[in-house]
């Protein structure tokens, strides 16, 4: 038996009912028309202004907001890859994802939501495609955890694709690479790194040791806070997730025991 195995083996049917909310359809199209709507306003903002007359400490701020809008174009179409976007329509569901994640880097939908489902099915063991195997540096572990998501074909298309979309940015609409490498590509990097570093890294480091991934983990306004500005929830209640995979997101905190 696996560990998600052991993780789901206590519990029981009422358990389950009484501690996973599912999302109602509505409520998960505000979700996507607000982190989409963000992201497009503020890119579409940022890429205007002259970085020059931004403070070092605004710019950081600024950065760090598209960063971390960026990560939530991937929080959206990891809840569709659960079937908990838009519970009520698989259809418009899956349509959703596969945009989000179009936009998010030119990533295949179907490949993330494979490599995902063996992420549970196998946590940190052989058959996981999040688990570092044999290198268990971060900087190793960050290089495979982007391969096993992002394919060569994937990084092909988004290459062709920002290609094309910057040339046109550029010439036709004079905007600054500048401002495209900041607030488009350097928040994608971020946005990577925060996705390994608080969804996979910190929870699964040692799995079995980590008090990352421990339904005991204190839950106060101040952790739900830190969780939801350090990876909309996914690192501070990792164990909840795997636990509870038909919960949304932002409905984590509330099956933390």
């Amino acid at each position: 038996m696996n560990n998600y195995s052991n993780l789901r083996s206590h519990n029981s049917p009422d358990l389950w009912q009484k501690k996973a909310f599912i999302t109602d359809d509505w409520l998960g199209i505000l979700i996507v028309i607000t982190i989409l709507s963000l992201w497009f306003v503020s890119l579409y903002s940022l890429l205007s202004v002259s970085v020059f007359d931004i403070s070092w400490a605004g710019l950081v701020v600024l950065i760090l907001g598209r960063t971390y809008l960026h990560t939530g174009l991937f929080i959206l179409a990891h809840d569709s890859m659960h079937g908990n976007l838009i519970p009520s329509n698989r259809t418009l569901n899956k349509i959703i994802g596969r945009l989000m994640v179009g936009i998010y880097a030119s990533l295949n939908y179907d490949r993330c939501a494979v490599n995902h489902a063996n992420h549970h099915r196998y946590p940190s063991q052989k058959g996981d495609p999040d688990f570092h195997g044999n290198l268990s540096h971060p900087v190793f572990w960050y290089c495979k955890f982007l391969s096993e998501y992002f394919s060569w074909r994937s990084l092909i298309l988004f290459l062709a694709i920002a290609i094309a979309i910057f040339c046109a940015l550029i010439m036709l609409c004079k905007v600054s690479i500048v401002n495209l490498i900041l607030f488009w590509l350097f928040p994608l990097v971020l946005s990577s790194l925060q996705l390994f570093f608080f969804g996979t890294y910190l929870p699964h480091c040692q799995i079995h040791q980590n008090p990352n991934f421990s339904p005991r983990l204190e839950s106060n306004f101040y952790t739900i806070l830190w969780s939801f500005l350090s990876c909309y929830n996914f690192g501070h209640y990792h164990w909840e997730h795997h636990e509870y995979p038909q919960t949304p997101w932002f409905r984590l905190p509330k099956v933390h025991r």
